[in-house]
């Protein structure tokens, strides 16, 4: 009887997305909670600072950058913990198929579930927030490209805690300061597009950021979490 044929890097990477995708979809509450955790963020600013337009015009790129960073956070703490609960994981680290492919799969997968629906009611987000009609392309452009650097320097956290039972604290004070430039960078962004100038170089670092992030995550993940595993 022959060897089953060893699946290729691109198989291998559309079966664990899939399979996290199928996982999400029979447990809708591990990425609705974080959308609805957002919007309910950025529907209490306007109640606590007031209604006046102005100052939510201005703080709107800060409010809805802030929100969209913390949702990531909550949502980033069950990207292995489930695989690493019913011994997913350790078959993962066991099986001979690379395990970067399979880090970025599910760190696509994360994306896909919390990273693109921000993406798609940011508008929506932002026409509440009063933003200036001139700000909308640069606040999709920033969370297209922001957001999957947060899921992928997340995830290499997520995989330096997912041995600890109480790693959420920890987890938090490890991945918000890596948070910071891409947080200045696109709200440095926002507020440019709204005054009607150039914001193509703080465009150009976050894309390097993203660049930066995706060359190195899958890798630094695959160390942290044979680290925290043995």
């Amino acid at each position: 009887m022959s060897a089953p044929k060893p699946l290729s890097y691109s198989q291998l990477f559309w079966q664990v997305m899939h399979r996290d995708l199928k996982v999400a979809v029979h447990n809708k509450g591990d990425f609705l909670n974080p959308l609805i955790f957002l919007v309910i963020v950025i529907t209490l600013f306007p109640l606590g600072v007031g209604p006046e337009t102005n100052l939510l015009t201005r703080i709107a790129p800060g409010i809805i950058w802030v929100a969209a960073l913390l949702s990531a956070l909550l949502s980033l703490e069950r990207l292995f913990k489930n695989d690493y609960s019913d011994g997913t994981l350790e078959q993962m680290l066991l099986s001979p198929q690379p395990l970067f492919i399979m880090v970025l799969a599910k760190i696509s997968a994360h994306w896909l579930l919390t990273g693109l629906p921000i993406i798609l009611i940011a508008p929506l987000l932002a026409l509440m927030l009063h933003m200036e009609t001139l700000a909308y392309p640069a606040l999709m452009i920033t969370l297209a490209l922001g957001t999957p650097v947060l899921s992928l320097i997340g995830a290499i956290g997520v995989a330096l805690t997912v041995g600890l039972k109480k790693g959420g604290v920890l987890l938090s004070l490890l991945i918000l300061p890596l948070y910071i430039p891409v947080l200045i960078f696109a709200t440095a962004a926002i507020e440019a597009a709204a005054l009607s100038m150039p914001y193509s170089g703080h465009i150009a670092i976050i894309s390097a950021l993203l660049v930066l992030a995706l060359t190195l995550s899958p890798f630094a993940v695959s160390a942290a979490l044979r680290v925290s595993t043995n």
